[in-house]
């Protein structure tokens, strides 16, 4: 019985999901996602200067720093994003295994956000960026036998 192993490659703005239905087979291009919020620098998301606090004693006073910037704030809500469509595509049964290769600041936020079982799900991790490659070049970067991990 074939198995079917979801490899996603993504950076903080762009995604995409590959499919394997054979162990040492190629990948098949699925779905592209694009998020251009995350890919803006943070000046283009910000209509004004930050807030101003004042001092508790003397005077003065000081421009307030937000806790997240928003460029991080996006990359979180794409890395949300990605979750809820790899949760619907693992209960909808559509994968058996799954594989992230992400630029390594994007990879945490993605695996923070994934839910338990989704995230058992997952055979291997590299932290590069590699969304610019072709399927059979990002193929180059997996295991040549890819149900080893997945379970018979």
């Amino acid at each position: 019985m074939n198995k079917t192993v979801w490899i996603v490659v993504a950076n903080r703005g762009v995604a995409r999901l590959f499919q394997a239905r054979q162990p040492t087979g190629p990948l098949q291009e699925l779905e592209a996602f694009i998020h251009p919020e995350a890919r803006l620098r943070e000046q283009d998301l910000v209509s004004d200067r930050p807030g101003r606090g004042a001092e508790r004693f003397g005077p003065g006073g000081h421009a307030e720093d937000p806790d997240t910037t928003l460029v991080e704030q996006e990359t979180s809500n794409f890395a949300l994003e990605l979750s809820r469509f790899l949760l619907k595509g693992r209960t909808d049964g559509r994968f058996d295994g799954l594989m992230l290769i992400a630029a390594p600041a994007f990879l945490g936020s993605l695996r923070d956000r994934l839910d338990g079982p989704t995230r058992g799900r997952i055979m291997l991790e590299v932290a590069k960026n590699l969304v610019h490659l072709d399927a059979a070049a990002v193929r180059n970067y997996l295991p040549d036998r890819l149900y080893s991990a997945v379970g018979a």
